[in-house]
C-alpha cells in the first residue's frame, strides 16, 4: 500500500509540475510526512525525511517538465543561466540552515509573501510596461533569496520565480516553462544539503540516504515522469489569464497548508 500511495502522489505532482512549473514540495511534504508517520518512523525524523525526499523528487520531476515545455519553445534559457548561480548558493545555504531557523517564523513570512504575489496574479494586475528583468547583480540576489526560501520551505521555487518573472513582463507560458528549469538547480543544491546533514544520523530508517527516503523517491518520481507531459499540454491549451489564475489559487493553498501544518 505504501508503493500505491507513493505512485498516486507522484502522478498528481507530475501533472502540476508540467502545468504550472512547480516542483510539488507543497503536496509531497505533508502527504509523505503522514505516510512515514503511519509507518512508525520516529517523529523526530518524519519532517526532515519528507522535506529531503521532496527536494530529491524535484530533480527528476523538473527534468520531465522542462523537456515537455522545451519542445514547445517556452523555456527562457537566458533567464535560467542568469539566475542559477544565486539559486545554487541560496538553496545550499538554506538547506544547511534548516535546523537553525525558526520554522514558524519562516512559514509566516513565506505565507504572507506568497499570498501577496497570488492576489496580484489572481486579479491580473499588470506590471509597468517598462519593467524588465534586473542586471547580473539583481538576478544573483533574486536567485539567492528564492533559492534559500525554496530550500527551507521544501518547494521547487516556482512559487516565487513565476511571480518574479511575471512582474518583469515575461510571458506567462515562458515563466512557467522557465520556472520548471530553475527548479532543477534548487533541488540539486537542496538535495545535497539534506543528504549531507542526514548522513551523520545513525537512527534513520533503512533505505535512507541521509534525509532522502529511497522507496518514496522511486515511487513518486516514476509516476511524475509519466504525467508531467500531460500537465504541459494542459498549460499550452489554457488561456493565459486562466493559467495565471490557476497558479495564483495554488499559491494560496500552498501558503495556507504550510501555516496550518506548523500550527496544528
Amino acid at each position: 500500500m505504501d508503493w500505491v500511495a507513493y505512485v498516486a502522489v507522484g502522478a498528481v505532482v507530475g501533472v502540476l509540475a508540467g502545468m504550472l512549473g512547480i516542483g510539488g514540495g507543497a503536496i509531497i511534504v505533508p502527504l509523505l510526512a503522514e505516510l512515514l508517520d503511519a509507518r512508525g518512523i520516529g517523529r523526530d525524523h518524519v519532517l526532515h525525511l519528507a522535506v529531503g525526499t521532496s527536494m530529491a523528487t524535484i530533480l527528476i520531476t523538473s527534468l520531465s517538465s522542462v523537456h515537455a515545455h522545451q519542445v514547445r519553445g517556452s523555456v527562457r534559457w537566458d533567464i535560467v543561466r542568469r539566475i542559477t548561480p544565486g539559486i545554487l548558493v541560496g538553496a545550499f545555504v538554506g538547506s544547511l540552515l534548516a535546523g537553525f531557523v525558526s520554522t514558524r517564523a519562516l512559514a509566516v513570512f513565506f505565507a504572507l509573501l506568497v499570498s501577496a504575489l497570488a492576489v496580484n496574479m489572481l486579479f491580473d494586475r499588470k506590471p509597468k510596461a517598462s519593467r524588465e528583468l534586473p542586471g547580473p547583480a539583481g538576478m544573483f540576489a533574486a536567485g539567492g533569496v528564492i533559492g534559500a526560501l525554496s530550500s527551507l520551505a521544501a518547494i521547487g521555487g516556482a512559487a516565487m520565480t513565476v511571480p518574479f518573472m511575471l512582474m518583469c513582463n515575461v510571458a506567462a507560458l515562458q515563466a512557467v516553462g522557465t520556472a520548471a528549469a530553475i527548479g532543477f538547480p534548487i533541488a540539486a543544491a537542496g538535495t545535497v544539503g539534506y543528504i549531507a546533514t542526514g548522513l551523520a544520523d545513525p537512527t534513520l530508517p533503512r533505505w535512507s540516504l541521509g534525509y532522502v527516503y529511497l522507496p518514496a523517491l522511486a515511487g513518486i518520481t516514476v509516476a511524475s515522469v509519466v504525467t508531467a507531459p500531460w500537465g504541459a499540454r494542459l498549460a499550452h491549451a489554457m488561456p493565459t489569464r486562466r493559467l495565471k489564475q490557476a497558479f495564483a489559487l495554488l499559491l494560496l493553498v500552498m501558503a495556507a497548508r504550510l501555516v496550518w501544518r506548523l500550527w496544528r
